[in-house]
């Protein structure tokens, strides 16, 4: 659920035009952050932003807005704006809205369009109004797509926003602002409709039905990023029912990773024991919150299946039997925190039985020379930032993903961020600004030099004095191409990069940083970067020759069609 709006932040004064009146709208369901940037097409509806209690950050680029306005909106639990120019502002922003969809942040995507009376006739960035429809330009990317074409339409639109943010699991609009009606005369939102009403909860039966099945056997519990908001009542339903437990990678911190019940993470980067030990005992059911199970969850392992059904919770009617259609699913349409407070309630105690927290593994020894080797990079981050901080860190796309996944251990949730399922190179990157804004606190970029030329916003980052390091690895190589053509049998193509100092290129903007050449400068280097306020980058020159855990992937995609050539000696582990 959306946090409530500050009375502190209500509008002062009426509203008179389409963009006063929507921006009022915007604070009242509860936007405080919006990203974006300026155009002419959309400046009467920026200036109402910008003049208003919105905390506005003006950027870069316009994808980059959006990945920042996605973790804005995931740290804060409230919905942020994006907004954009008509023409290329528009198209710019369209990959960060569909990742916006899979991560479950609640984002409002305002653009400008050109006036009515001008389309047809080579208008500068013209963009007719409807450009994306319901969403043809993107399948299934937004939840609602509309055209402001008179000030009539705002309210009702206003009012399908307001329903659209009472969704637990995300929320993306686009709504298009024809130049004109901008600044056009309308009058003021009345009424909003209640939010409250419109979640939906479990059936006594339902409760009743998974109650008797999960105290009958003993069941394993699969764990994604839908339920991170419900971490203290599911650590207790695991004890209650002495569940075995087992998540996703966006999942990790919901149950401690040290829980003595915690078998560990699936997917991409995960864990392979897991697997083998579902496989050697596998459960009669198994609770699925917060999943839809997709490829960078279960890369659809036959393993991780139970031998019955899935009971599996989701506010989305078509979340269910997708990823394994083979498997029976017994479904509960249920805003999960509702579910599991349902089930505690009918629950009995579990006997109480003597556990052991899973021991941390054995400290890699630093070495004088031969670049940074991503374990002993991770171990450090464990110590400084997981176990030594309260910090935010992302992964981003590539290796990062794998290494972090596999590695970091993290005692609670909120702390940790990826997109595997979308994967959008840059996304981490970008991102950082937007959660170290909205935390107003550290927040953390690991990623490949690749991602961090690929799109960056370390100039907006001075600006607005954000508390983001970002931890580049860099070898010079898109890496995890490069090891994934080695598995393919190909010797590697067009995946090496001219080396870059990412200190000289973070000074020239006005942030600062330092390079890190040997494993015994990590620890320190980190310690000097969480305590830095401001930007920073830390320059960590990798070993390649490391082999991360990204075999599942490699072994998905032989799967799914690509074979690879007889020299080829097999997946990575």
């Amino acid at each position: 659920m959306l946090s409530p709006v500050p009375e502190s932040l209500a509008p002062a004064s009426a509203p008179t035009t389409v963009s006063t009146t929507l921006v009022d709208a915007l604070l009242r369901l509860g936007v405080t952050h919006a990203f974006g940037v300026m155009g002419g097409a959309i400046a009467p509806f920026f200036h109402a932003v910008a003049h208003s209690a919105i905390t506005t950050l003006h950027l870069r680029h316009e994808t980059g807005a959006g990945f920042a306005a996605i973790e804005a909106s995931l740290a804060t639990r409230r919905p942020v704006l994006v907004f954009t120019t008509a023409g290329p502002g528009l198209t710019n922003a369209l990959t960060a809205m569909a990742a916006a969809r899979w991560e479950g942040a609640h984002v409002i995507f305002v653009s400008a369009a050109t006036a009515a009376g001008n389309r047809g006739r080579v208008a500068t960035q013209e963009t007719a109004a409807g450009v994306l429809g319901t969403g043809a330009a993107l399948p299934g990317a937004l939840h609602l797509a509309t055209a402001i074409e008179h000030p009539a339409q705002l309210a009702p639109v206003v009012a399908q926003l307001a329903i659209g943010l009472a969704r637990p699991g995300g929320f993306v609009a686009h709504l298009a602002l024809p130049i004109d009606l901008q600044a056009a005369t309308c009058p003021p939102i009345a009424h909003l409709p209640d939010r409250a009403a419109l979640v939906p909860g479990p059936s006594a039966a339902t409760i009743a039905e998974h109650a008797a099945l999960l105290t009958a056997h003993p069941p394993v519990v699969w764990l994604g990023h839908g339920a991170r908001h419900a971490a203290p009542a599911i650590r207790r339903l695991v004890d209650r029912l002495g569940a075995r437990v087992m998540c996703t990678p966006r999942a990790k911190g919901i149950v401690p990773e040290d829980h003595p019940r915690f078998l560990g993470v699936t997917g991409i980067g995960g864990h392979a024991h897991v697997d083998e030990l579902l496989a050697a005992d596998r459960p009669a059911y198994t609770l699925v919150l917060g999943s839809r199970l997709g490829e960078s969850s279960s890369f659809w392992s036959r393993d991780l299946t139970p031998r019955e059904a899935f009971l599996h919770v989701d506010v989305d009617p078509t979340a269910f039997g997708v990823a394994y259609p083979a498997v029976r699913t017994l479904a509960a349409v249920s805003e999960l925190g509702a579910y599991v407070d349902a089930l505690l309630h009918v629950l009995d105690a579990a006997p109480t039985t003597a556990l052991v927290p899973t021991p941390r593994r054995a400290r890699t020894a630093p070495r004088p020379d031969g670049g940074v080797r991503p374990q002993l990079l991770l171990e450090e981050i464990q110590r400084v930032i997981v176990d030594g901080s309260d910090a935010w860190l992302m992964a981003e796309s590539g290796n990062a993903f794998c290494w972090a996944s596999h590695l970091l251990r993290y005692p609670q949730p909120g702390r940790f961020r990826m997109s595997p399922g979308f994967g959008s190179m840059g996304h981490a990157a970008t991102g950082v600004v937007g959660a170290a804004v909205a935390r107003r606190g550290k927040a953390i970029a690991l990623l490949g030099d690749g991602a961090m030329m690929m799109q960056n916003e370390l100039h907006a980052a001075v600006q607005y004095r954000a508390d983001a390091l970002w931890i580049v690895l860099n070898d010079a190589c898109y890496l995890m191409c490069a090891q994934g053509m080695r598995v393919m049998g190909w010797e590697p193509f067009s995946c090496e990069l001219p080396r870059v100092d990412f200190v000289a290129l973070a000074r020239a903007v006005g942030a600062d940083g330092e390079r890190v050449a040997t494993e015994a400068e990590v620890g320190p280097a980190l310690e000097r970067a969480l305590a830095a306020r401001g930007p920073w980058v830390l320059d960590v020159q990798l070993d390649p020759r490391e082999v991360p855990p990204s075999g599942r992937r490699n072994q998905s995609l032989m799967q799914q069609g690509f074979l690879p050539t007889p020299k080829s000696t097999g997946a990575t582990p």
